[in-house]
Order: C-alpha cells, then structure tokens, then sequence
C-alpha cells in the first residue's frame, strides 16, 4: 500500500535526515551557506538521482538562498519518499522512481523554465538541452564520467558555451566515489537485487577506469574469481599486474557468472556475447546510461521472457540457456540498491556545492569549456574529511618547504 501524504513526508525526512547526521563536511558548508548566503537573487536547476544525499546537497543550497529546482537524472533511481521530503521543504522536485521518458524530460522542460544561473548536472543531458535551446547560464558542474566526456566533445565542437566545472575528475570525488562508492554501491545492488552469494562465482568487470577498480577489489574480497575485460592497453596491463585475469569479452562471458559493465560506452554486451554466454548469468550495470547491455538484442534472442524478481528479467534462449539482467539494465547501484554510502557522497556534494559557489563568485571570468575543481576547493574538502574522521597529519616545516621548492626548479 501506498504510503499516505504525511508518512510519505516524515519517511523522506527521515531518511533526510539520516544522510545528513552523517555528512559533516556537506553540514559545515551548509552552515557557513546560511551566514553567507552566497547564492541570494541566484537561481539552480539540478539534474541528479533524487535520494537523500542529494537531498542533503539541495538544502544546503537553499540554506545558502538558492532558489533550487531539482529533477530526476535517471529514470529508476528516485526515491519517492525523499521526494515528498524535498517537497515539504519548499524544493521544487520533479521525479518520480519509475517515471516514463515523457516524463524524463517533463522534467528537463521545468529546469530550463526555471531559468537557472547555475546548472548541475549528472550525466550532461540538462546542459545538452541548454545548449540545443540556446540558453545561457553563468556556468555548470558535471557530477559524473559520462558527463564529463559529453562536455569535452561538446567543447571540442566549439558547442560550450560557459564554463563547466569538471567534478567527476577532482581527487576527492574520483578517489573516492568512483572507486569505493562504486564498488560498495554496485555489489550492495547486486545483493538486494538477486539475494545470491558472490564467493565463488566468475564475475567480470567491463572496464577498469576508476569505477571497474572499485568494483573488480570488492567482487575479490567477496571471494569470487575476477575476470577484466578493457579495450585500453595500459588500463588491461594495470588490471593483469593488479592479479586479475585479462580476456576478450566473448572469452570472458564463456565463464561468467556474473558480469558487471562499467565503461560508459554503448554495445558492451551484444547478441554475439548473448550466443555463447554461460547459462544462468547474471547482467548488471553501473555505467551512467543504459547502453552498455544490448537489451533489444537480449530480447530479439530470447524465445522466453519473464519477471522473476522485482529486479530481476529472467531472458531464455533457444537452446534453454538463461540470462538474468538486473534493474533493466540501468544504473544497478541506484535502481535495486541505495546508492554510494552516505560518507562517500559527502565529498562529492561537498565539492558540488562548493564548485556552485565558486561558479557564482568566478564564474564570470572564466572562459567557456570544461574547467578543472581549482585545487584549494580539492584540497579543503580533504582536510575536512580528516576532521571529520579525527585524523591527523604531519606537515610540512619551512625548512622542508623551502628544500622541496628549491629541488622542484632545480636549484
């Protein structure tokens, strides 16, 4: 049964309130947003997975007198709940989990209507929009990987109009999000969506950039054999020296029990794959579209199709071979599974609503492209993730300083 209005709202809170009892670099900035309020008279339209995290980084904006707008970036990652929560709090929200392409982008329509000054963005589709409507906006961040390669093949064309700021790319967001956020998110997908054991099991990993670290460490500290597919001779000479085995794709699936693709690109897995692929192998995704797994050709290939689990699509082939894709082929961490730990999203959002403001103070100097997260804002998010964590380090003395600085210009 549905949940009524107000449980809906006191459920959202909660889980609100939650992520952000543990988000302690994102509250302190929160708090000095309050005092500052460097967003006042400035309006933000966000594109991302709408769940509690991101609920966390909306406040503190609104904390910081934004007038923020916030929809949907994927269709199955919502959490409803939190959605009500947002409401409730005067943060305009257009997402539903589940919501139709229409309504996709119904909500990519509001957040251009809204007429934003700053935009952020998971994946670049609310920037895409903007540039193909002839929209302006002093500037905008990028959350993730996809994202990120959209915005430099739209500067490459001379198509970027502002400044983006590349947050996917800073060293606290992927150190840290990509690799442990990932892997701990995508398994703990995986688990809700299947209820099976990983030791064991043959799992292979598509791509070994960041995410397929994260990914392909736990998968081995669960106990399963890891196998890792790349196109990047270097990225597969890393992944052989890391202890894993290196295949072809269609070796690789020969044996899979388990695949997980996290590249990014289209067609990863494709009728030729489906033909000989093991019996009975599960097929998840956490690359940022659902492109990496062919489902039409997954379907064309299948005499039998069914739902056996709410995650869960059971494909059987002509010879009655069985493959299981999960979550539709989407974004498997965040469609079945709670996405990246909250500690985790706490520095990318950090760095998110910390880029926003700089964007508002600087953006206007800076030219169109794709910019980097200057590196003071890298370099504060980490001393508060020490903080928060009660950690201490050395530093430097003005003797060493000066001896470093010397030997750097070869003095």
């Amino acid at each position: 049964m549905a949940d009524s209005g107000t449980e809906a709202v006191d459920r959202g809170m909660d889980k609100i309130g939650w992520a952000r009892a543990h988000m302690d670099i994102l509250e302190g900035i929160r708090a000095r947003f309050k005092k500052e309020l460097p967003f006042r008279g400035k309006t933000l339209s966000l594109v991302l997975h709408v769940e509690a995290k991101t609920a966390a980084l909306a406040l503190a904006l609104k904390a910081g007198g934004a007038d923020v707008h916030l929809a949907a970036s994927n269709p199955l990652t919502t959490d409803d709940q939190v959605v009500a929560g947002l409401l409730s709090q005067g943060i305009d929200t257009l997402a539903k989990k589940g919501e139709s392409a229409q309504d996709y982008q119904h909500g990519i329509d509001a957040m251009l209507a809204a007429d934003p000054d700053i935009i952020i963005d998971d994946g670049a589709d609310l920037v895409a929009a903007a540039l193909q409507r002839g929209r302006t906006v002093i500037g905008s961040t990028e959350e993730t990987t996809t994202g990120v390669v959209r915005l430099r093949a739209m500067e490459k064309d001379g198509k970027l109009r502002w400044p983006a700021i590349d947050v996917n790319d800073a060293t606290m967001k992927h150190l840290f999000d990509n690799r442990y956020g990932t892997g701990q998110s995508t398994l703990d997908g995986i688990f809700t969506a299947t209820n099976l054991t990983i030791a064991g099991r043959t799992a292979v990993v598509a791509g070994y950039g960041w995410c397929g670290k994260g990914v392909a460490s736990r998968l081995r500290g669960l106990g399963a054999e890891v196998i890792v597919t790349e196109v990047d001779p270097a990225k597969a000479v890393e992944a052989r020296l890391e202890g894993f085995r290196v295949l072809p794709m269609l070796d690789a699936v020969k044996e899979a029990d388990l695949i997980v693709t996290v590249t990014g690109c289209l067609d990863v897995l494709t009728r030729k794959h489906f033909a000989v692929m093991k019996d009975g192998c599960l097929l998840a995704n956490s690359g940022h579209f659902d492109v990496e797994v062919n489902t039409k050709d997954l379907a064309r290939l299948a005499v039998r199709h069914r739902k056996v689990r709410p995650m869960v699509e059971e494909f059987t082939f002509r010879d009655g071979r069985k493959a299981y894709l999960l979550a539709e082929g989407r974004l498997v961490n965040l469609s079945a599974g709670q996405g990246h730990p909250v500690e985790i999203m706490d520095m990318s959002f950090a760095l998110q609503a910390l880029s926003a403001e700089y964007l508002v103070t600087s953006g206007k100097k800076l030219k169109p492209g794709v910019h980097a997260v200057p590196q003071e804002l890298d370099d504060q998010v980490a001393s508060a993730a020490l903080q928060a964590r009660g950690i201490k380090i050395d530093r430097l003395s003005e003797t060493q300083k000066r001896y470093l600085s010397s030997w750097q210009e070869g003095t």
